[in-house]
């Protein structure tokens, strides 16, 4: 609203008309100055340059360098390096399992499974997505006869893919983006090299030629940020700070270095103090050895004469202060672009408290949880899955290429494993959580656990023993109670 002012209110006296008009005109002038602060054109903002381009258009002019350097401080950054391992560690863990209601099918997968390493592919795959960004698989369909599911699983690195292929074409429904092409705003196909490009092992030309596999043959995952074809390595806004923080420590590493180098040097002082040696005939003043040679390096804790000199003078290195806050501050920083808690990535526990790692855990539980279902099941596992019952049924060992499955991630490990068991107990008691659900989210497979509880009690039974885990008899709090008869023996009663 505006105000008037004192001439505002003059001219209303002799003018009521002009006043309002100007008053009028006056508020069309403060909303056309009002914008957002981020939108600042300002001397302080004014060198901030930003391109309204798409997602596709960055990634393609800087994705190849951000895979090269992420790929880097992975080999050679610790911070980076263990980031990595420990997102896929999370998301994957010993595999997100499928559970299968078919016995039969559930049977067969575990042994396909496990001739594949069908959960290494999968640890595989997420761990190039997460450093590369993309995370590729392909089927190798082998002969029928060969093997019980006659199928291979082989990962791609994201150079494998062709950005050359980059074009419109068959109409503006049909591109080619990065080496995929898209109509329609859906991925059909992707333009793939037969060989890594940048192998040494390589000769001629074959890595450079690619070829168009339809995008039925290839699961493609990777992190949605805006509507791209491609992904950029995780920890890419912390690609910057990775590096500088390393460039400071190898600077400080050579402070301490010249900070240990305290050395003693005969200077100065008057002839008769016997202090230093004698510059000898045709002998230039300066620092030598017992061996009469020049010094040009010094080494820490040594003791040196300066010929001609006749005083000890000390070195005195300058000491820092400052460098665990730095540091700490950028491995915060760091952490936050790797969207995990400082403590999980650097391991230390010294500053946390269990309230606060329960609170940090939590979030980043939900983090791996959006990571592993909006993405890593529906992008990576589902085609592989496809694949897998495609192979069984023409091989004979399924009766349909169609089953019924659910997926079952691996489960966080608690700090406090008694608070959380006794809250899971809480909501399945209260109906909240099915049974099967609660085991579910431990990471286990309900049906498989049902079976092995039957065959202990069974087990059991047989053989006369009671036991205080068993609930059938013995309650939480150590008392018996009535054991429910099967509905076999109720029915023979009744019979009777």
């Amino acid at each position: 609203m505006v105000k008037l002012n004192m001439l505002d209110r003059a001219i209303s006296y002799v003018a009521p008309a002009r006043a309002v008009k100007r008053v009028a005109r006056r508020a069309m002038m403060e909303e056309l100055q009002r914008s957002y602060t981020g939108a600042d054109r300002g001397r302080f903002r004014g060198n901030w340059h930003t391109r309204a381009t798409s997602a596709d258009a960055e990634i393609a002019a800087g994705g190849q360098l951000l895979r090269d350097r992420m790929r880097d401080l992975v080999r050679n950054n610790t911070l980076a390096a263990n980031a990595v391992a420990l997102l896929v560690i999370h998301a994957v863990g010993d595999g997100i399992v499928p559970v299968f209601t078919d016995h039969k099918v559930k049977d067969a997968f575990e042994r396909w499974a496990k001739g594949v390493n069908f959960f290494g592919v999968q640890a595989l795959a997420v761990r190039e997505m997460i450093e590369g960004g993309d995370g590729l698989v392909r089927p190798e369909w082998m002969k029928l006869g060969t093997a019980e599911v006659p199928l291979q699983l082989q990962v791609l690195e994201a150079d494998q893919i062709d950005s050359r292929k980059d074009a419109s074409f068959g109409g503006a429904s049909r591109n080619a983006i990065q080496g995929v092409e898209v109509e329609k705003g859906r991925a059909t196909g992707y333009w793939l090299f037969d060989d890594h490009p940048g192998s040494k092992l390589l000769g001629g030309m074959g890595a450079l030629t690619s070829t168009l596999v339809p995008a039925s043959e290839v699961a493609h995952v990777f992190e949605r940020q805006r509507t791209q074809v491609r992904g950029v390595p995780w920890g890419t806004p912390a690609i910057g700070n990775l590096h500088d923080l390393e460039e400071y420590k190898v600077a400080e590493r050579m402070r301490k270095r010249l900070e240990a180098c305290l050395v003693g040097i005969m200077t100065g002082g008057e002839a008769d103090d016997m202090i230093g040696l004698a510059a000898a005939p045709g002998q230039d003043p300066g620092i030598y050895d017992v061996h009469g040679h020049r010094v040009e390096k010094f080494a820490p804790g040594m003791f040196y004469n300066a010929v001609g000199g006749r005083d000890v003078k000390f070195t005195q290195p300058a000491a820092t202060g400052d460098y665990p806050t730095y540091v700490q501050a950028e491995e915060h920083a760091i952490a936050a672009g790797f969207r995990m808690p400082h403590f999980i990535l650097t391991g230390r526990l010294d500053q946390v408290n269990y309230s606060s790692s329960k609170v940090g855990i939590e979030v980043f539980k939900r983090e791996i949880s959006q990571l592993q279902w909006l993405s890593i099941i529906p992008m990576l596992c589902e085609p592989m899955i496809g694949w897998f019952l495609k192979a069984a049924y023409l091989a004979g060992a399924i009766d349909s290429p169609v089953a019924s499955y659910t997926w079952v991630p691996p489960r966080f490990y608690s700090a406090d494993p008694m608070k959380d068991l006794n809250a899971q107990k809480g909501e399945v008691r209260a109906g909240f959580k099915s049974w099967s659900a609660a085991v579910a989210e431990r990471g286990e497979d309900p049906d498989a656990t049902a079976q092995e509880i039957a065959k202990d009690n069974k087990r059991f039974d047989d053989l006369g023993l009671v036991l205080d885990i068993d609930g059938r008899v013995m309650s939480s709090a150590g008392q018996l109670q009535k054991v429910p008869q099967p509905a076999n023996s109720n029915a023979k009663e009744n019979e009777e």
